[in-house]
């Protein structure tokens, strides 16, 4: 009997490996694929039938005998028809969870290549011009025209020219880069390799960070098995270090070339001179993953769906106190409420939501009353936020707003690079200042330093400027410092170089505004016209 167990680094955290020697123990075919994305189903096991695979999960290594026969309690029938899935347009991850990601015939036998051999047969420009007609934006967090920054780069005159794929996923409750990596690995370099032939560049780079050494594994032995299939394009894998700030795409570019990384001003742009001065493309795992369904589909299929300027589909990661985690794959245009409410399915310890956070650490935090917005980049900015790399946060009524937006500030002072004064200085003085608003407070809500984050005190002048206090000069007043507080903000999001230190304004400020109670009563709300 053939079964199908997921090898995904969160199936296997919750036990899929012992699962799948359970099973291969008692004689079965146990093929390992990618995640469904459903986490509260994992570890889940698909047996091959003749009406199709019947999935049971979560499954334990003693429930073969009752998984084989049928009769185990957690019997799900066909997944993809789970309201779970039945509900999402899997473009980019149609192979996740079905396929055997190693295996060339899985997906060639699922429209794998189809996309390559369209490009191929078209002149570049034709390729850029069908990227553009589908309103592909970099899903990286930036939502910029995926098709403009490669006519940039097509139109560069240079000998050599580089694809560099972003995956260094490090925004905390995002997993949809380490998923597909895992579980469709041949969809990211088919993208790749339409980008090369599009741009006219001859050699590629995937960034992965250390921490997804199961994607590091796996992408490996992919490109060593395809490289036939999209030679003369060659292809790498740089493992990077784990520093938040190299998802940045110039710092990215500078940890690659061997030094450290840290944010490069701009201009020159990376499209113009980009990896090694020469001209660059560099997008999100995401983005290159959706292209070979543009162009085996055709771009007015992509476009199809989607709103307003926000086309295609957007894989939604759903984590934090929420009942349904796991990756949602839908077009643009779903409410923020139905994500989180008729999708993940409210929280997981069954109290009140008090707010999501979208976006990683440095996306904005929104209330229940603002769960009307339509999940698309233009109505998030407008409201204050950004889609970013579309992870969604869920917090129950017990979260202290104040403290998150202290964590922001402390995120930022840990994993700045240190280029730019307004990250660098403003994230430290932003701790600061948010230990002096959370003093007056009542003893028992003053902020704690977390000391995993930040060095501890026998570390000495570091953490003692990050920690402390202000001369007694200083107006340490609540309305004082909530509004040196915004200052502080305004100063960090337009003069910073990158978007670390001009993010961290977003949560701080969307806590201060929504959630003024948790700052003191004498918080300032503001106002709807500034």
């Amino acid at each position: 009997m053939r079964v199908f167990v997921s090898r995904d680094m969160a199936s296997v955290a919750l036990g899929a490996d012992d699962v799948a020697r359970a099973f291969a123990d008692a004689g079965c075919d146990v093929v390992r694929t990618g995640s469904r994305g459903l986490f509260s189903i994992e570890p889940l096991v698909e047996v091959e039938t003749d009406d199709g695979r019947i999935g049971f999960g979560p499954v334990g290594p003693g429930d073969v005998a009752a998984v084989l026969d049928g009769t185990h309690a957690t019997r799900l029938g066909k997944v993809e028809e789970l309201a779970f899935f039945a509900g999402q347009q899997r473009f980019t991850f149609a192979r996740c969870g079905v396929i055997d990601p190693l295996s060339l015939e899985d997906y060639a036998a699922l429209h794998g290549w189809q996309g390559l051999a369209a490009a191929r047969a078209q002149a570049p420009q034709a390729v850029v011009d069908t990227v553009k007609a589908s309103g592909l934006r970099g899903r990286g967090g930036a939502g910029f025209p995926t098709g403009i920054k490669w006519q940039t780069v097509l139109d560069a005159p240079a000998g050599d020219k580089f694809i560099v794929c972003n995956a260094d996923e490090g925004d905390s409750g995002t997993f949809a880069d380490r998923m597909l990596m895992e579980g469709d690995p041949y969809c990211l370099i088919e993208g790749m390799a339409i980008a090369a032939h599009a741009v006219g560049a001859g050699h590629g780079y995937i960034y992965i960070r250390s921490e997804y050494p199961f994607a590091i594994y796996t992408m490996r032995l992919a490109i060593e098995r395809s490289a036939h299939l999209v030679a003369p394009f060659t292809l790498e894998v740089r493992e990077g270090a784990g520093a938040y700030v190299c998802g940045e795409e110039t710092a990215l570019l500078d940890s690659i070339e061997g030094k450290r990384g840290q944010v490069r001003a701009k201009p020159p742009l990376p499209a113009l001179k980009g990896l090694f001065g020469q001209p660059t493309v560099i997008n999100n795992v995401l983005s290159l993953a959706a292209v070979p369904f543009i162009l085996a589909e055709g771009a007015d299929a992509y476009a199809a769906v989607g709103f307003g300027r926000s086309r295609g589909t957007m894989p939604v990661q759903l984590a934090g106190n929420v009942r349904h985690g796991g990756l949602y794959e839908i077009g643009f245009g779903i409410t923020l409420g139905e994500l989180v409410n008729d999708v993940g399915g409210g929280t997981a310890s069954g109290r009140p939501v008090r707010a999501v956070q979208v976006g990683g650490p440095l996306g904005a935090y929104f209330p229940p009353s603002m769960f009307h917005l339509p999940f698309d980049y233009e109505a998030f900015a407008q409201a204050g936020g950004l889609i970013g790399h579309a992870g969604i946060t869920v917090f129950d009524d017990s979260v202290d707003m104040a403290h998150m937006a202290r964590f922001a500030m402390e995120f930022c002072a840990a994993e700045s690079c240190g280029k730019c004064t307004p990250c660098r200085i403003g994230s430290t003085r932003g701790v600061e200042i948010m230990d002096r608003i959370m003093a007056q407070r009542a003893p028992s809500a003053a902020a704690q330093p977390d000391p995993g984050l930040l060095p501890s005190q026998e570390h000495g002048s570091l953490a003692k400027a990050l920690y402390s206090r202000a001369p007694s000069r200083i107006d340490t007043s609540l309305d004082a410092q909530t509004s040196l507080l915004r200052d502080l903000c305004d100063t960090m999001k337009y003069g910073s170089l990158c978007a670390l230190g001009g993010f961290t304004p977003y949560p701080v400020l969307s806590a201060l505004d929504h959630f003024p109670e948790d700052f003191g009563a004498r918080a300032p709300i503001k106002e709807a016209a500034e």
